[in-house]
């Protein structure tokens, strides 16, 4: 049982900037209609496509736009009139981020004295204070957050002496200089012919991002799983978007970081799963995959909304147990250990780690490009309630594939690890290890010890309690059952070799 739905919203190429005129005059702001879509990526930007009402004349016409986020792109802008009736030629784009507040407004009035609202004994007073430094600084937008305001402590002069912070409320006569009330967008905008017409604006932006959540919820015992995925969708852009259409692109698309971007992402009603038309709908796109919200949908600003995109019941998950006593880790070094006996030696590790796997196909009532995130899992109590047992990150993963994750260590398996032997001859080692395992579980387990052969690239197991497997030119595996309550004793002698 499967149901899969595609969140967000439309894909734009970065041109060269081609702002979006608007009707007539550059005091007269115009409003963009709905039929606004998003593209949002994993890596905290989107792309936002809208549409915008214009009325040129031919010639030259200036235009004022206060409809974009707060964290756009300028460079990334492109506006075009998609019917392609129209040559437009942006002569000249400014954007202004600095959208009037109380900072702002200090800042306009420094070095002027303004009337404050001050309680004092309950009664209200107007004092006048003469405004010395506003302390403000323009936010600052950083990945992940809304823009956030910076600067110090204004000083406003009262009655002859000089203070931090402000007396009261100010009262401001009226909107200084050329003030904003919103992130805006002028241009003058040359066209080959008057007329009103819908434009394509597109532009890339900070501050949205998405990412999924998997649920996997197992029975009181077995290895099956139920699985429900989520995709959480998060707004920091400054812009609300209405009724907006969103698509989400998962994979590891090749974004520039700019400087300015520091280090640059329930309920269901009583019917049949089966039944219920798809939230999200999944496709692959170029190199990458595309999941579609089959709804339009409105995404306020500083908000966190979620769509539950991927449902299956009665995946087959397998525990798989594993031991590696030594803890070694290989690296650039790990060669000079054909010198050093005590090589390896270091603390014993007795934890047995704990993963969780399944694969990712039809057979398995999956299936599905399954974009990365944080995958928890659940097992359900003999009173019915559930239990969480473990997390950790997927990448993304194709179809077919097998999703594999650490989820911890186990509580009742106990290994350790000695060195029995040890030998040397010229230009070769010798060593034997053993390794004990101990089951406190009520059932039996497999676990699998896995042992680095790190001494150097020429090496033979020349006697072994147990079958091993070579897992690569540098570990060996050996599958042990211990059963409950049990012990198992793996010893091997590896001999070393080199020129």
């Amino acid at each position: 049982m499967r149901k899969l739905a595609a969140v967000l919203l439309i894909l734009v190429i970065s041109v060269p900037c081609l702002p979006l005129p608007q009707a007539a005059s550059a005091n007269k702001a115009v409003q963009s209609p709905d039929g606004t879509a998003l593209t949002i990526y994993n890596a905290d930007f989107a792309v936002v496509r809208q549409p915008v009402p214009l009325d040129l004349k031919a010639g030259v016409t200036p235009v004022t736009f206060a409809d974009t986020t707060a964290t756009l792109e300028p460079d990334s802008i492109v506006l075009r009139d998609p019917t392609g009736r129209h040559q437009l030629v942006v002569l000249e784009q400014n954007y202004r981020n600095d959208p009037v507040s109380v900072g702002k407004m200090l800042q306009l009035y420094e070095g002027q004295t303004i009337d404050f609202e001050v309680v004092r004994d309950g009664n209200v007073q107007i004092v006048p204070g003469k405004i010395i430094r506003s302390g403000y600084q323009r936010p600052v937008y950083q990945p992940g957050q809304y823009p956030v305001p910076g600067g110090s402590d204004p000083i406003v002069e009262v009655d002859g002496k000089l203070q931090f912070g402000l007396p009261g409320k100010p009262l401001f006569p009226a909107l200084a200089g050329d003030t904003i009330l919103k992130p805006t967008l002028n241009w003058l905008l040359q066209s080959d012919r008057s007329g009103s017409f819908i434009g394509e604006l597109s532009y890339i932006t900070g501050g949205l991002k998405w990412e999924a959540d998997y649920n996997l919820v197992a029975p009181e015992s077995g290895d099956t799983v139920d699985l429900v995925g989520w995709i959480t969708m998060q707004n920091n852009s400054g812009k609300q978007f209405d009724n907006v259409r969103i698509k989400l692109m998962a994979g590891d698309v090749q974004k520039l970081q700019e400087n300015r971007y520091a280090a640059r992402g329930y309920a269901m009603k009583a019917m049949d799963v089966a039944e219920a038309a798809p939230a999200v709908t999944e496709k692959a796109f170029d190199e990458f995959h595309l999941y579609s919200l089959a709804r339009p949908t409105t995404l306020h600003d500083r908000e966190t909304k979620q769509v539950e995109f991927v449902t299956a019941m009665g995946l087959h998950a397998e525990t798989q147990y594993i031991y590696n006593g030594s803890q070694f880790q290989f690296g650039s070094y790990w060669g000079g250990c054909q010198r050093d006996p005590n090589c390896g030696m270091g603390d014993v590790n007795k934890k047995v780690n704990v993963y969780k796997q399944f694969k990712n196909s039809d057979a398995n009532h999956l299936g599905v490009a399954l974009p990365k995130g944080k995958l928890r899992f659940y097992r359900r109590d003999d009173d019915g309630h559930l239990e969480f047992t473990g997390e950790n990150m997927i990448d993304h993963t194709p179809k077919d594939e097998l999703v594999r994750v650490y989820v911890g260590n186990s509580f009742d398996l106990v290994g350790e690890r000695k060195r029995m032997n040890f030998s040397e001859a010229p230009h070769s080692f010798d060593e034997t290890y053993q390794i004990t395992l101990r089951n406190h579980k009520k059932d039996p387990v497999t676990i699998l010890v896995r042992e680095p052969m790190y001494r150097w690239t020429q090496w033979k197991i020349v006697a072994a309690s147990h079958k091993w497997n070579k897992v690569d030119a540098q570990w060996v595996e050996f599958p042990v059952t211990v059963a409950p309550d049990g012990e198992q004793t793996v010893t091997y002698t590896v001999h070393y070799w080199w020129p």
